[in-house]
């Protein structure tokens, strides 16, 4: 695949328009809301746009994102369809598709405008190193191996804060429609253009799943869930899967 040329991202800095549009899905998030659109304001105050996809709340999250987002979507539920409507309305030439549990460093800006900057119109994408915060002693060592196997394989997982430049990412196709392992495709087809840019500033995401599972537990099921699927089974499987070990 041919890599596709895009906007100069120095003209967009001085036009006053959003450089970087972030896409937050969201689904029931009224707990988690308040403090990551908080920490997100100096963002929009550089020009960042933020738009959160919702994909069926039933619970305050639209009441709370009043006045601490750009825009606020009604979509189809599944996060695919949800990050792939919020991508199309963005009004920035690049993309950045954070989780509702996630938190950027102060340094993120920074970093991802300076390496945008220096790009120009060239495509780019990556996804920064991760912190898993919660109770288990096992979370750090989770974090280390997350971005051990992301680096040495070039697959970046949801909770690492995925950026692309958006004519990239409307090259390759957008987010496959399937339930699960969204984020595993769209690496594969991302990197067949280029390899990602792997960014050391580490995100901090919610480690919830790992707490209210079991660490060992989680990480056995997710490790079947990617073997899985490297060896050809459908995501809406797999999908019924990860749903059946939850409700255990």
């Amino acid at each position: 695949m041919s890599a596709p040329r895009g906007q100069s991202y120095t003209t967009t800095f001085m036009t006053g328009r959003p450089w970087l549009s972030i896409i937050m899905p969201v689904l029931n998030e009224a707990s988690v809301l308040p403090d990551v659109l908080a920490r997100l304001q100096p963002w929009r105050e550089q020009g960042v746009e933020i738009i959160l996809a919702d994909g069926g709340s039933e619970d305050a999250s639209r009441q709370i994102a009043k006045g601490l987002a750009d825009r606020w979507l009604d979509t189809p539920p599944g996060r695919a369809r949800q990050m792939n409507t919020g991508a199309a309305c963005a009004k920035a030439p690049a993309l950045l598709f954070l989780h509702a549990d996630t938190e950027l460093p102060a340094e993120a800006l920074r970093a991802l405008r300076d390496l945008l900057a220096q790009a120009e119109d060239l495509p780019t994408w990556g996804r920064f190193d991760v912190e898993v915060a919660g109770r288990s002693k096992w979370l750090p060592v989770i974090g280390f191996m997350i971005n051990l196997r992301s680096r040495f394989t070039g697959i970046s997982t949801g909770d690492q804060g995925l950026f692309v430049t958006k004519m990239l990412f409307q090259a390759v196709g957008g987010f496959p429609d399937q339930p699960l392992m969204e984020d595993v495709e769209i690496s594969k087809r991302l990197r067949r253009v280029k390899p990602p840019c792997n960014l050391t500033l580490k995100v901090r995401t919610s480690g919830r799943r790992w707490d209210a599972n079991g660490a060992w537990s989680t990480i056995v099921l997710m490790w079947k869930l990617r073997w899985l699927y490297w060896r050809g089974e459908s995501p809406q499987v797999l999908a019924q899967m990860y749903r059946a070990s939850r409700r255990h």
